[in-house]
């Protein structure tokens, strides 16, 4: 018995084939990310390799409690707007990496060390991307800016560095 193939060759052409219903919800979910200041979002079209859905959305955010704010934004704008709920969501204990499967589209919004170790845009890079709103573009290299603010910010000193700074303890 072969193995189930999820994906296959992409077209010649590289044009946006995904539904009308599935780009509005990856701008509207890209935009509830970007007003939440999540990181390099980027959407593609994965309906002519994929079956079971129309498009990504990738997000991603510092730390877990962004991630969770990303997401339950993003929950609730598709609702609010657009009637749109989710009939999976995944990920929800650890806040590493949450997954909002809406069918049409899959929302990824991942913790920006998940990011990079799973580099999801690697395996979908030659699908087309999906144009979003001006906002969700403006996050693209936020999360190397984040991580090159960190690198270059000054270490907090430990508890053990007080007597080297000269603080007396009691």
């Amino acid at each position: 018995m072969r193995p189930l193939r999820l994906y296959a060759r992409l077209p010649e052409s590289c044009a946006v084939t995904a539904t009308d219903r599935s780009i509005e919800l990856i701008k509207a979910a890209s935009q509830a990310a970007a007003d939440k200041l999540a990181h390099d979002i980027i959407a593609y079209d994965v309906s002519d390799v994929l079956s079971i859905t129309d498009a990504f959305l990738l997000a991603s955010a510092p730390n877990d409690r962004q991630v969770k704010s990303i997401v339950d934004a993003i929950e609730e704008r598709l609702a609010k707007d657009l009637g749109a709920k989710p009939v999976r969501r995944e990920g929800d204990r650890d806040a590493r990496w949450i997954l909002l499967d809406y069918v049409d589209i899959v929302v990824h919004v991942q913790h920006s060390e998940e990011r990079v170790y799973y580099a999801l845009e690697r395996l979908w890079k030659d699908c087309p991307e999906i144009d979003l709103p001006e906002d969700a573009k403006a996050t693209k290299g936020k999360g190397a800016e984040y991580a090159a603010q960190l690198a270059a910010a000054p270490e907090e000193p430990e508890f053990a560095d007080f007597d080297r700074i000269g603080i007396e303890g009691e």
